[in-house]
């Protein structure tokens, strides 16, 4: 047992949970079309396996992929860092003012999609199409892995963060969207995720010097 709760509470696990999870929270087409699956509770497991499945080739592509290739530049890691480290002081900012405008919530459309087929399809697009995925995924977080000796349990974390997160989202829809739909419970979110990017950035920072 007690080697199980050190698992669970080891520094890079955490880390890639907490980055991944606060990348994936950021308002975005992807989660309004997740959570008007939900609750229309049309093909609510085939959206969240999808979604789930195509966070964790990314993130993997990021960790074992970009992130490796960076790992062997001492020079162009460091940069990757002081870049890193902007893009996440910006994404807190943003959810800073997110906070302070109270503009962030997800409403979720009432239009009947039926076909499986289709639906994966308009998934796939908002998805794969999507430049901020990789930037998230392959760029940023490949990025931060490197800070870890053990980046398969920074992975773990990062994927875990996102299987939780959709699977949530698509079958919680219905209990979720009053809080979903409630500016005040999003500014109170806002300034989380801003306190965990600053945080980060913050480290990615010390890092590059």
């Amino acid at each position: 047992v007690g080697s199980n709760r050190q698992w669970i509470l080891n520094a890079a696990f955490v880390s890639g949970f907490l980055l991944s999870f606060s990348l994936i929270l950021a308002i975005g087409p992807q989660n309004a079309f997740v959570l008007r699956q939900g609750l229309l509770r049309q093909h609510v497991f085939p959206i969240a396996v999808f979604c789930a499945s195509s966070d964790i080739i990314l993130i993997l592509l990021g960790i074992f992929g970009f992130g490796s290739i960076i790992s062997d530049f001492d020079g162009f890691s460091q940069y990757m860092f002081i870049i890193g480290g902007f893009w996440l002081s910006g994404y807190g900012i943003l959810r800073l003012k997110g906070a302070y405008l109270a503009d962030s919530f997800l409403e979720a459309s009432n239009e009947e999609e039926s076909d499986l087929k289709l639906v994966l399809m308009n998934c796939a697009v908002l998805t794969w199409l999507n430049p901020h995925v990789y930037i998230d995924t392959l760029i940023l977080i490949g990025t931060v892995s490197i800070r870890f000796e053990d980046t398969v349990q920074f992975g773990f974390g990062a994927c875990f963060a996102s299987i939780l997160f959709f699977f949530s989202l698509a079958f919680g829809a219905r209990v979720l969207s009053p809080l979903m739909r409630s500016k005040k419970a999003w500014q109170i979110l806002d300034v989380i995720i801003a306190i965990v990017m600053i945080a980060l950035a913050y480290s990615m920072f010390l890092e590059a010097l």
